[in-house]
């Protein structure tokens, strides 16, 4: 994008406007201040700028005091009052002190009271005038206004605290709400009433939106309830199009780039295919054919690569899908074509597992794997980095050693990322760095679909394929929800499994009983918390003679990926673990998953853990244990239960958690939005307005023209900056 001058930020330390008004001075102060700052992201005052409310109370109200006597108990009400007197008393409590005050005005009294607030009487005094909001409580004839928020008013000065529509804003340790409404007040005054517009005039004017000067006004100090939903607007408009600006702007600069072109003959094309269905073919025991998703991705993908420029597909589709067999086809088309095709995953375990299997897909085209990773011999990688610098390894499976300096291709023409989400941009794009002066063709795959909607927008840089029907002969896995105090079948069955030669995962949200917490899923706070290596010892007693394993994160890499192969051979009838078997080996013997705690996983997580079994021809069963009473974790749990398709469940997963984290959005590459809402209708409908802007916007090299240098510099140095600069497919 085209950088301007840089533009000065206001000079005024936020530490000052911190400080502001509240007779607070000195270095310990400064230093309890500056630290607080930078918990918050506070560096400059922009930053105070963009520190929006969480949310809003409405203390606008006003009341005299003789009227609250026909208000009902617990009623925000405000009023304009004088102190007649402060005092701190005891409570039963020894150490909590109350302060209490007592209010008047000309109809009448009423007390306030704040618990174990002893500044407060720091703060007012007899006679001074006052505003007060807070919850009215009677107690026999008294009135008393339940810690309310309360404002002198002295001369001309803002009410900023009470009586009128107040924000929330997030907080840390050392910062108070006033402290930050104040600075954030005399940082509107200083800088934010002549905030530099940086939007063109076309847009403001096409989208009605307010002046970015109001908007911040009216979003940290509204004058009515619309005007903050008009501010709002204007600012979530402005995140969705810096999001949209980046996201066209990285794919037009790619589609301008040089890709080697692979041309896939049609003697290649028929061989190619027929070697990965005859694989398919003979692991199945029957004749198989390719789903139509799979023969579509085919077809794209060949359609893609034969183009001077990068292909950028995303692959997606649920465990199972034949995503394997069309990353396969890719690397074989480079291969066959005189060029090297890599694949990178995400641990040493899976690059195995994938050398295996891509090996099989690849054997009838006469194609052999290359595999590099940290486990190799000294030997081995010097043989391993020998053949793929000759050119000699056409096929290459690894996992981050592919990314490695000492590593060097001959002529890489396509990488495949397994996994995406669990790579970031760095990682990706040193890896396609190794393909000299051209840009390799890349394929990425993930398990985890995105809802349509959210697709929209964190995939709008690239093309996407889906794998939405299952293979032939895939089994369907009986899904039910059980209580804890209701597993005595269940575990007899694990036993009827094992005697059968079948395995059982049992997945727990938590390595060790001090961990506390949840694994990031919304679930009820009573939900139990099993941790995994207590729960392994306790099923070793519970299941013996049943060989009982376990894994989770906190192991060492080599020692887990030993355990989960131990599981895949047979040596393990029962792994317990956590959320590390989510992306793990193919079991086909692996009938049972049991997850404890279910509710504390996300719905695409439980989805994703499902397909660990049912991968051979037995029957298979998926055991959800949960006892949470939350209406939103029963109505997930029972999706799963009720869907197979995952590209179902990301859209039910959308749908509950309008207010949440999404399919862990979090994790996505997508930064926080700090006002828009993807799971917002109304958001989504400005998302593709903003598109539609980003796409007017740049030149076809993804660049702004030099007249909207204000956007760019807001885009390249402004609080937008994070937004436009992500990726979503970035595991940042």
């Amino acid at each position: 994008m085209v950088k301007g001058p840089a533009r000065k930020v206001p000079p005024t330390d936020p530490v000052e406007l911190l400080s502001i008004g509240l007779g607070q001075s000195g270095l310990t102060a400064a230093a309890t201040l500056r630290r607080a700052g930078v918990r918050l992201g506070i560096y400059h005052v922009r930053d105070l700028l963009f520190h929006l409310p969480r949310r809003y109370d409405d203390l606008r109200q006003m009341q005299r005091l003789g009227d609250l006597a026909w208000v009902g108990e617990g009623t925000v009400a405000s009023a304009r009052v004088r102190v007649v007197d402060i005092h701190v008393e005891p409570t039963f409590r020894r150490r909590v002190q109350r302060t209490v005050a007592t209010l008047a005005d000309e109809t009448g009294t009423a007390q306030a009271t704040w618990f174990g607030r002893r500044y407060i009487e720091r703060r007012l005094a007899a006679g001074d005038t006052v505003v007060v909001s807070g919850k009215v409580r009677r107690f026999g004839r008294r009135l008393t206004f339940d810690n309310p928020e309360f404002q002198r008013t002295e001369g001309d000065a803002e009410v900023l605290h009470a009586g009128r529509i107040v924000p929330v804003y997030p907080l840390t340790a050392g910062l108070t709400a006033a402290r930050l409404r104040t600075a954030i007040r005399e940082a509107l005054d200083r800088a934010g009433s002549s905030y530099p517009e940086y939007l063109p005039g076309p847009i403001l004017r096409d989208e009605r939106l307010m002046p970015i000067a109001r908007a911040l006004e009216e979003a940290h100090y509204p004058s009515t309830f619309e005007a903050r939903d008009a501010a709002l607007c204007r600012l979530a408009f402005d995140e969705l199009l810096a999001l949209q600006v980046g996201m066209v702007g990285r794919r037009r600069q790619r589609v301008r780039a040089a890709a080697p072109r692979i041309e896939v003959s049609s003697e290649d094309d028929r061989a190619i295919r027929a070697a990965v269905v005859d694989s398919l073919a003979a692991r199945a025991g029957r004749p198989v054919r390719l789903t139509a998703d799979q023969v579509a991705a085919i077809d794209i993908v060949r359609e893609d690569v034969r183009r001077g420029t990068p292909m950028l597909r995303l692959l997606q589709g649920d465990v199972g899908s034949g995503k394997t067999a069309v990353a396969a086809y890719a690397l074989a088309a480079a291969a066959r074509a005189g060029r090297q095709g890599a694949l990178l995953a995400p641990t040493d375990l899976l690059a195995r597992q994938h050398l295996v299997t891509v090996a099989a897909l690849l054997e009838g085209v006469g194609l052999p794997v290359t595999l590099l990773t940290g486990s190799l011999s000294a030997e081995g990688r010097k043989r391993a980095l020998e053949s793929i610098r000759s050119g000699q390894a056409s096929v290459v499976v690894g996992t981050h050693a592919l990314i490695q300096e000492a590593v060097e291709f001959a002529d890489l023409g396509l990488v495949v990322v397994d996994e995406q989400h669990r790579f970031g941009v760095e990682q990706r794009s040193q890896l396609e760095a190794k393909a000299g002066g051209q840009a390799p063709h890349v394929l990425l795959m993930t398990a985890t679909p995105i809802p349509r909607t959210l697709g929209q927008v964190l995939y709008a840089d690239l093309d996407v394929s889906d794998l939405r029907t299952p293979p032939e002969g895939r089994v369907p896995i009986r899904t039910g929800i059980r209580a804890p105090d209701d597993l005595e079948g269940t575990w007899q069955r694990v036993r009827d499994e094992a005697a059968a030669g079948h395995r059982t995962f049992v997945v727990v949200p938590l390595i060790e009983e001090a961990a506390g917490g949840d694994s990031g899923a919304a679930g009820d706070e009573g939900a139990s918390a099993v941790a995994a290596e207590s729960e392994a010892r306790r099923l070793a007693d519970l299941l013996a003679p049943l060989r009982v394993g376990l894994v989770h994160g906190r192991m060492k890499a080599a020692d887990r990926d030993a355990e989960m192969a131990r599981f895949r051979d047979g040596g393990l009838d029962v792994l317990v673990g956590t959320t590390v078997v989510e992306v793990g080996v193919d079991v086909p013997e692996a009938t049972m998953m049991v997850v404890e705690g279910a509710d504390r996983f996300g719905l695409a997580q439980l989805h994703q853990l499902r397909g660990r079994v049912g991968r051979g021809r037995a029957e298979s069963f998926c055991v959800l244990v949960s006892d949470t009473t939350d209406e939103v974790a029963q109505a997930r749990l029972k999706a799963v239960a009720e869907l197979r398709d995952g590209f179902a469940l990301a859209e039910k997963d959308f749908e509950l958690r309008r207010e949440g984290d999404v399919l862990g959005l979090a994790q996505s590459g997508l930064p926080r939005l700090r006002v828009a809402s993807i799971q917002d209708p109304d958001h989504q409908a400005l998302a593709a307005r903003a598109r539609r802007h980003a796409e007017a916007l740049l030149d076809e090299a993804g660049r702004l023209d030099p007249q909207d240098e204000a956007l760019a510099r807001e885009l390249d140095e402004g609080w937008l900056r994070d937004v436009a600069r992500a990726d979503p497919r970035s595991a940042a």
